[in-house]
């Protein structure tokens, strides 16, 4: 095994070099040719590594920066696959490229983003301390399939890691049904219906029956999508209690929200240092794994109000009079809490959507039309104009078109060099949504513009 982890760690590091000298992330690709040489190179790697995974839909790359920063000002020596590269392969470069040839660790602990599906392969090589589940939701079904299907890899990758403590978000009726089937110790994270509730059904929703006995989830309240304070009443299951809850949102601005939570019986006020609800579900799962990982709580809270968003999260860009802010969006949960953002600002803005149709992306480009466009309506007004862009422009045009925003709004532009340039110009805010491809090609022009790291870095 030592010759095997040798040799198959040389070649990891060789191959990430003639990709840096390409200019190429070298992020997957290393790791992939690594591990047909020593299939076990990530287990051994990882053996005497303290690691964190984070994992589910929505929020992995962002709840794994919170968690990084916890880190950082705890003064913790760690990895991380900031990179964005979640897969066992991409995983498994960070980790060679953080050891000797030898396999021992050159750091202590790891942050690691891990891919929902890839959960199956990975957690049993990293045999984590604590596994953070964000959320479920419908997700590139070519690639994932149905919700419970990407629920099934989570549970069999939890399988092979019986002691990793779980992070589960209490409001996601899928994601807590992981308690059910596991044997492994669970704490759990919310938002009370105090804090940000609403009584309305959702258009959508990807768990409106019971995991357990199928029939019809009652509703004590609801945040966004299915979650909320669900119940049965026919089997009894239901929200569990929340060990770290949001309890009270005080304020919320554009860039920022400031919260009330009880963490583990301790009341505090936090700053996060990101607006929208969906990043509040992500503050309050950070500090729990945080936590659970021997982070005190002053840390872990600090930490919220100074980390730096990963990119396209959220992540802003000095360019124009009003500054650009990206924001991802892959799916129809996803993308209708952006919407939810936009229709609370309360100034005139710019969008941006670009639409690719790449594996990356998923192929099945449907979900545009579940998502909540037509909310974008209600601050037509405030919309200055439309640009939309990607391989599937043409798509998203037609979208808009359906959704009621003005046709001459609406502009069409696949030079994302000529696209730059048009944000630029723009006196009010910018708000960009591309999807994952889309916003790798972006950003590169992007940070070509304004300056910035690439993406691996």
């Amino acid at each position: 095994m030592g010759i095997q982890v040798f040799f198959a760690s040389l070649l990891c590091r060789f191959l990430k070099a003639v990709a840096r000298i390409a200019h190429r992330g070298g992020t997957a690709m290393p790791g992939r040719y690594a591990l047909k040489l020593c299939p076990d190179l990530l287990k051994v790697l990882a053996g005497d590594v303290h690691v964190v995974a984070i994992t589910g839909t929505n929020g992995k790359t962002t709840s794994s920066r919170m968690v990084e920063e916890a880190f950082e000002e705890a003064g913790l020596d760690y990895i991380s696959n900031r990179s964005g590269a979640n897969l066992i392969s991409g995983i498994t470069t960070e980790f060679v490229m953080n050891a000797t040839l030898t396999g021992r660790p050159k750091k202590h602990y790891a942050v690691i983003e891990c891919d929902e599906a890839a959960a199956r392969k990975v957690f049993g090589q990293l045999q984590p301390e604590v596994v953070l589940v964000t959320n479920l939701f419908r997700d590139q079904l070519d690639r994932y399939g149905e919700v419970t299907h990407t629920l099934g890899n989570i549970r069999e990758g939890l399988k092979g890691t019986p002691e990793s403590l779980l992070c589960l978000n209490a409001d996601c009726s899928l994601t807590s049904s992981l308690a059910l089937d596991v044997p492994n110790p669970c704490v759990y994270y919310g938002v009370n219906g105090t804090a940000v509730s609403s009584r309305e059904k959702p258009s959508i929703s990807d768990a409106t029956h019971c995991i357990r006995c199928k029939t019809e989830y009652e509703y004590d309240y609801m945040t966004y999508a299915h979650l909320g304070g669900y119940r049965c009443p026919k089997c009894g299951y239901r929200r569990p209690d929340a060990d770290v809850a949001v309890t009270a949102v005080a304020r919320q601005t554009a860039d920022s929200s400031v919260v009330d939570m009880d963490i583990f019986g301790e009341k505090r006020t936090v700053t996060v240092n990101l607006p929208a609800v969906y990043n509040i579900y992500n503050a309050a799962g950070a500090i729990a794994a945080a936590m659970k990982m021997g982070i005190p709580l002053d840390t872990a809270v600090s930490a919220l109000g100074r980390f730096n968003c990963g990119f396209g999260r959220m992540e802003k860009f000095d360019l124009g009079a009003g500054g650009t802010r990206m924001m991802l969006v892959k799916n129809p949960a996803g993308c209708n809490q952006v919407i939810s953002f936009l229709r609370e600002i309360g100034e005139d803005f710019s969008l941006v959507v670009c639409l690719n149709d790449r594996s990356a992306d998923g192929t099945d480009i449907s979900w545009i039309w579940d998502a909540e466009f037509e909310h974008l309506e209600e601050v037509r007004d405030r919309i200055r104009n439309v640009y939309v862009s990607g391989t599937r422009a043409g798509d998203m045009q037609l979208r808009m078109k359906y959704a009621g925003i003005d046709p001459e709004k609406i502009l069409l532009e696949t030079d994302y060099a000529k696209l730059v340039d048009a944000m630029a110009a723009q006196e009010v805010p910018v708000f960009i949504m591309p999807t994952y491809t889309a916003m790798l090609d972006l950003r590169e022009h992007l940070i070509r513009r304004c300056g910035g790291a690439d993406f691996w870095e």
